[in-house]
């Protein structure tokens, strides 16, 4: 598989992501400047987490009109391959790619911390070797985590399967407590309808090497691995 990273100003999980392509799993990546166009025939576009553009206005919501995200749209509406953890999630969100928005957490504060994530479907690109209902420890760290979308899309998103992640404690149960940032249903990432768009806030790309002794973001890079044998 071959991995488009999109850069822009103020990512900081970048690198994450290329040590864990390309270094756990030994796949091919390419690091995608902002001002480009050129995807550069890649199989899967990653974006990365971090403070694009400084986080001004909401964010992602300046680097949604960077150069590249035409192509990212564009690649997305043919049916590619689009993932985005984090700010990558919030871009994907403020280019409409992803239903909902996120929004401050609702203590005000950053978090930066381990939580407990489980799987609620297994029909996805990312959860499809993800037990559902088992608990993994990802990290978080941001301070706009928060998922809201309203009513509407919350009874489309539920009938169409496309929350692909809630926020639990220890044994799988989703409670306000288990809750890091106030997130609509305790949701912790969604895909799009067409199930080849797919956002989360939690970082797996920090978790898949065995010297950081956790590796529960394994099973996460797994599935995307065995779909892209697939398609």
């Amino acid at each position: 598989m071959k991995v488009g990273i999109v850069i822009f100003p103020g990512s900081n999980c970048d690198k994450d992501a290329v040590w864990a392509f390309s270094n756990i799993y030994n796949q091919e990546v390419v690091e995608l400047w902002h001002k480009e166009t050129d995807l550069k025939d890649v199989d899967l576009i990653f974006l990365p987490g971090g403070f694009s553009f400084g986080d001004y206005l909401r964010s992602g919501a300046i680097a949604r009109f960077s150069p590249i995200m035409k192509s990212v749209i564009d690649f997305a509406n043919k049916g590619g391959l689009v993932f985005g953890v984090c700010n990558g999630f919030q871009v994907l969100c403020e280019s409409h790619l992803l239903p909902g928005a996120l929004l401050h957490n609702s203590h005000q504060k950053f978090n930066c911390k381990n939580v407990f994530i489980k799987a609620e479907t297994n029909n996805s690109f990312i959860t499809q070797k993800v037990s559902k209902g088992v608990a993994l420890k990802i990290p978080v760290a941001h301070g706009e985590g928060k998922y809201y979308c309203n009513d509407e899309t919350l009874k489309k998103i539920i009938a169409n399967d496309q929350i692909l992640f809630r926020y639990c404690d220890e044994n799988g149960n989703a409670s306000d407590e288990s809750n890091p940032n106030g997130s609509l249903e305790n949701i912790a990432g969604i895909c799009n309808e067409g199930r080849n768009v797919f956002g989360m806030m939690p970082h797996p790309e920090r978790v898949v090497d065995a010297e950081l002794y956790n590796t529960d973001g394994r099973l996460i890079f797994e599935s995307m691995l065995q779909q892209a044998q697939v398609v």
